[in-house]
Formats: structure tokens, sequence, C-alpha cells
């Protein structure tokens, strides 16, 4: 079993050291499922709720989070983040909206966890602007779908 990287020799947490790593381009895509009523999907479309324009919030919060990530996830290191994009995918079959984050860096580690975050707080935006018109709201599947550069190249999960 590999040795955690995240753990000294005595077992204490520590930041990785990443100093000795070469600079890449590095890009990460997560994704995540946010499931509602269909009249709640409906009125999110159409921009009819009094919180605002659900879409256009959630799509600021993730961007946000993203920048945020290193002051939310213990012993993440701060990165120079050159892009954020999160993308929704309705789909009134399901009853769904679909989150899609892409984050780029230029450095030494990547940035899986800065999309990860942007999925999950764009999805908690979408949940807490619509709450209280659908109390059964689910969010679900919040995953890691693609990640590029460093030594590890390029990896696809879906």
């Amino acid at each position: 079993m590999e040795k955690l990287t995240h753990l000294d020799d005595q077992g204490k947490p520590r930041m990785v050291d990443i100093s000795g790593k070469e600079d890449t381009r590095r890009v990460a895509v997560a994704r995540g499922t946010v499931r509602m009523q269909s009249a709640t999907l409906s009125l999110i479309q159409q921009g009819q709720l009094k919180k605002g324009d659900v879409l256009t919030t959630a799509r600021l919060a993730g961007i946000m989070a993203a920048k945020q990530t290193p002051h939310l996830i213990p012993l993440c290191h701060p990165l120079l983040i050159t892009d954020v994009s999160l993308d929704f995918t309705i789909d009134e079959l399901k009853q769904t909206i679909e989150i899609t984050t892409t984050v780029s860096s230029t450095g030494k580690t990547g940035v899986e966890m800065e999309a990860l975050t942007a999925t999950a707080v764009a999805a908690l935006t979408i949940y807490d602007m619509v709450k209280a018109i659908d109390r059964g709201m689910r969010i679900e599947n919040i995953r890691l779908v693609s990640k590029s550069g460093g030594k590890s190249g390029v990896i696809s999960l879906e």
C-alpha cells in the first residue's frame, strides 16, 4: 500500500511539498446533479423565482468557491487559477440540472478539488434558492470526470 502524502512519518497531517514538481497546464472537470420537481425546474427556466436568476447566481457562487478552495479544504494548496467555467444542462424528463465545472491552471499541482468544490457550491446555491418551494430536492453524484496535467497525464473517468 502506498504511503499517504498528507501524513508525515509520525502520522501527523501536513501539506505536501510540491516545490520540486514541474509547472504544467492542469485541467479538471467535475459534475454533479440537482434533482427537483418539474414545477421547480420550470420556474428556474422561466426566471420566475423571487430570489432572482438561479443559474447565474449558482455560476457566480461556483466561480467564487473554486477560488476559495484552499480556505475550505485543509491542506489544499492555494493555486493561481487561470479559468473557471460552469455549464448547466437541464433535463426536463429526468427533472434535473446537471452542473459541469471546468477549472484550469498552470502550476505544480492539480485543480480537482477546485472543480469539485465549485460544483458542490453551485448545487448548494441552486438548492438554497428554491428550497422554499421544493423541499424534496436532492443533490446527487458530485464527482471528478477528468483531469490532465502533471506526471499522471490525462485521466478520464467517464
